[in-house]
């Protein structure tokens, strides 16, 4: 029985270069693209900035510090639109405060479909085409711990289909491809303190978020074991304000993957010798836990050679290479209107995803509207161009509303 190589895994990887060293490979991989325009403004930052109604993707936390009783999102992407044509991620997210002491209930929903793509086996044949397709949702608990500090958690449920929803047979040619499903959870925490200043109160903010701590996938029953992209972020922001009208907040933020390498250090023998042969290192890996490949993905980097400045790169500055930082600025007229700024940074051999975001929103009692462009800095990267829209609703302020015209 032939095993295929799915087009639709490497679809999504598109987004890192050909050059990055020891990629990391994932089952769901979309999870890991920011749903929303007001984070991808600000090159896609979220889990310190100020909440806001896609909080459930960067940190969940930050919705017991919303002051509405209610809200609902509409996100859309078109993804990858320099490649193909067919890609798109829609996200619907929403939250209800049931009050400081009871704490906040949030969801999303999250499906992303990668168009038509080929199916190719071993040889490189085409067995035929699939419509794959991604989905996954959650809830989420938070509450405040103290007037400044909120904690929550999430359970999720992830599914990934890339062969039309069974195991199907092509020419005579079986396709061993079934879809995948597993369970992920999130923790996370924010700290957000007024502090008082001639111009008015300004904020200072701290978000962590542990994301999708969850089971293996396996799209052929077993055989085959796929890490979901586990994920740790910090961030820190302030927002300062020049006088009642105008205000500034400048946010950082540190991203790394909870995953290992197929080729780490630690994958060798009862000996301790490195495995080479690489079906073997293929059972090495699909043997580890998820818990073990978290721990492992802080210290498992074989170091590899620089032939740009010819060195010899240690496993400590590889790990540190590892990790993707962002900057953002985000100025706002009267909380109402909003221009956005940011860049993300990724190293030259993880991937080169660099890229500078622009980003523009307006909103009103009831309702807000974001828009975001990505800008490449770095040649041929097919992020190049991506738009994101994001449509709000204060489902308390429409309430409002429509309780006062009866």
């Amino acid at each position: 029985m032939k095993k295929i190589l799915l087009s639709m895994m490497t679809l999504v990887g598109l987004t890192m270069s050909v050059m990055a060293t020891n990629p990391v490979v994932t089952a769901m991989p979309s999870l890991t693209i920011a749903p929303d325009a007001h984070a991808a403004g600000m090159g896609d930052i979220g889990a310190a900035t100020n909440p806001d109604l896609n909080s459930q993707h960067w940190n969940p936390s930050k919705y017991a510090f919303m002051q509405s009783k209610g809200g609902l999102t509409v996100n859309y992407t078109p993804w990858l639109r320099s490649l193909v044509g067919d890609i798109d991620l829609a996200y619907i997210a929403g939250y209800y405060n049931m009050g400081d002491m009871a704490g906040t209930i949030s969801g999303s929903f999250r499906y992303f479909s990668m168009g038509e793509v080929s199916l190719i086996d071993d040889g490189e044949s085409i067995l035929g085409t699939a419509r794959p397709n991604e989905w996954a949702l959650d809830v989420a608990y938070s509450r405040k711990l103290h007037e400044y500090l909120s904690m929550a958690v999430a359970l999720r449920f992830m599914y990934s289909d890339m062969n039309n929803g069974s195991n199907t047979t092509t020419d005579g040619v079986s396709i061993e491809n079934y879809p995948a499903w597993t369970f992920a959870a999130d923790l996370s925490l924010y700290y957000r303190q007024p502090i008082a200043t001639p111009m008015g109160e300004s904020y200072f903010a701290l978000g962590f978020n542990l994301s999708n701590l969850g089971g293996k996938m396996t799209y052929d029953e077993g055989e085959t074991q796929h890490f979901v992209p586990a994920n740790m972020r910090l961030g820190v922001s302030y927002e300062l304000p020049f006088d009642d009208y105008n205000r500034l907040m400048i946010s950082a933020e540190a991203n790394k993957m909870l995953v290992p390498t197929s080729q780490s250090k630690f994958a060798v023998d009862a000996n301790g010798e490195p495995l080479k042969d690489a079906q073997q290192r293929k059972e090495w890996y699909d043997e580890v836990s998820s818990p073990n490949g978290w721990w492992m993905s802080f210290c498992d980097a074989p170091g590899y050679y620089n032939d740009q400045t010819d060195k010899h790169i240690s496993p400590a500055m590889e790990e540190l290479q590892e990790i993707q930082w962002a900057i953002g600025l985000e100025y706002s007229y009267n909380r109402q209107f909003f221009g956005r700024i940011g860049y993300s940074h990724e190293n030259y051999y993880k991937g080169n995803r660099r890229y500078l975001t622009l980003g523009a929103g307006f909103k009103l009692s009831i309702f807000s509207l974001d828009f975001a462009y990505c800008l490449a800095t770095a040649p041929t990267n097919p992020l190049n161009g991506t738009m994101r829209f994001t449509l709000g609703f204060d489902l308390a302020g429409i309430k409002d509303l429509v309780n006062n015209k009866k």
